[in-house]
This record gives C-alpha cells, structure tokens and sequence, in this order.
C-alpha cells in the first residue's frame, strides 16, 4: 500500500513551491493537500482562536484531494488530522517547498516548520523543506532528487517520535549541490531596525527591517555553514523547549 502524505505549506496553496512538492510526493504516495489560502510567513506556530475557520475543496493539482484553510499552517495540520482524514493517520506530513531560507534562528518564526513541528505533536513524522530563494519564481528543479530521496528515507526509516526534519537546500547556481549535511542549527539571530515612514494620507508608520547576524561563522557543524558552502542542511527539530541543563541550576535556588 502506497504512504500517505499530507501536504502543507506557508505561502498559500497557490505558490510553486508547494505545486513543486505535490508533484514529488506524487511519485511517493497518495496525497492530500490542505494548505492556507493566502501567504501565512512569518506566523510561526499561530493557531486561530475566537474566529471561524473556512475549509474548501479546490482543483489546482491533477489527481489530489486537497483543500484551502483561511487558517496558519498549524491549523491546517490540525483541521487535516481531525477532520478532513477523521480516522486515518498520515504517513507523513511534509511542509513546503517554502521560498525563502528557514535555517537557524528563523526556524522559530517560520509558518512552514510550524506546519511539521505540528505534526510532530500528534506523532506523525514531518519534513519541512525549504529553498534559500525568496522569488516567487525560484528553479526548484535540482532540489528535487534530494527531496525525494529524504521523504524516501524518512519514510523507510522513521523519524525519532516528536522530531520534525528541517530542510534547507541552496538556491541554483551554476555549482551542483555537493550534497546533504546533517547538522545543528546555527546560534544567530535576526538584529531588527524600524524605519519610521509616513504614507500617502500623512499617517506615520513603522517598517521593520534587520540584517542575519551568525555568531557560529567558523563553525562547519551548523546549518548556516552546510548552506553557504552548497550543501543542503537536515537539522532534527523538537517542540520540548525544555533548558535541562538549567534546569539543574535552577534546582540549586532557594525557592
């Protein structure tokens, strides 16, 4: 019996990155697709509350059950297991392609490793890929023999219960991918700016902006690193935020 592999992504049902993975798993297993409506970056692990949540059939891939969710991509995963599949669990989830990098510190913010990290919580093994592209229009061709190759291995494998894998593949270049690196996620972070701009109506707003700061530069362990030197990165993910080490620490304290 073929897998069954529930789609997702961050930047709308519509996107090509997601067009991209639906036709890859295709090759793999049955596939479902629910996905947001519109470009969810950015949201992280957002879920909606107090609003309603719409859920409709659509018909842009050949052959797939799929919808469009007004929700995050964490609700799409949620409405997907408890709903639109009812008693039968996925195989796997995988989440993208997204068009933009989700390496290091951005994993925390990404709607695309939300999507997994969600999966992950309900014990389905999940994959999020991701290309250092941010075009609508990015090549996602010479990805796609490494994406299958992962979702294969994942697949015949498993995925450590409550992991979520985050891929990130180099953007094309002229240069092959020299390969795939299983590594850390950088310690960086995102230095933020706010531009003070007036609009058209002479109401004053803010504009956030910011540079990537790594602080591991030297470090050929880490996602960042596997990335700038043309490898694809495979960081392990888990949802447990837990500081163990200080949580000793903190044992010591006369509380």
């Amino acid at each position: 019996m073929r897998p069954l592999i529930l789609v997702t992504n961050d930047d709308g049902i519509t996107s090509k990155g997601i067009r991209t993975l639906v036709e890859v798993m295709q090759t793999i297993g049955e596939v479902i697709v629910v996905a947001p409506n519109s470009p969810q970056s950015g949201m992280g692990h957002a879920i909606t509350i107090g609003e309603p949540l719409r859920l409709y059939s659509t018909h842009i891939f050949e052959g797939v059950v799929e919808y469009e969710c007004s929700g995050t991509p964490a609700d799409c995963v949620k409405l997907a297991k408890n709903y639109v599949l009812q008693d039968r669990k996925p195989d796997l989830v995988v989440s993208g392609i997204n068009h933009g990098s989700n390496s290091s510190i951005s994993v925390l913010y990404s709607g695309t490793m939300s999507a997994a990290i969600e999966a992950a919580i309900e014990g389905i093994p999940a994959i999020g890929f991701s290309l250092t592209d941010y075009r609508e229009d990015a090549d996602f061709d010479h990805a796609i023999p490494f994406i299958k190759s992962i979702t294969e291995e994942a697949l015949k494998n498993g995925i450590p219960n409550g992991i979520a894998l985050n891929v990130n593949i180099p953007e094309k270049t002229d240069l092959p991918l020299k390969g795939v690196k299983v590594c850390r996620q950088a310690h960086a972070k995102w230095q933020e700016k706010f531009d003070y701009r007036v609009d058209p109506n002479g109401r004053g707003y803010l504009w956030m902006a910011g540079e990537f700061v790594n602080f591991d530069t030297e470090k050929e362990d880490t996602d960042v690193w596997a990335l700038d030197n043309n490898y694809i990165s495979v960081v392990p993910c888990q949802y447990d935020l837990t500081a163990y080490e200080a949580v000793k620490q903190l044992s010591t304290w006369d509380l």
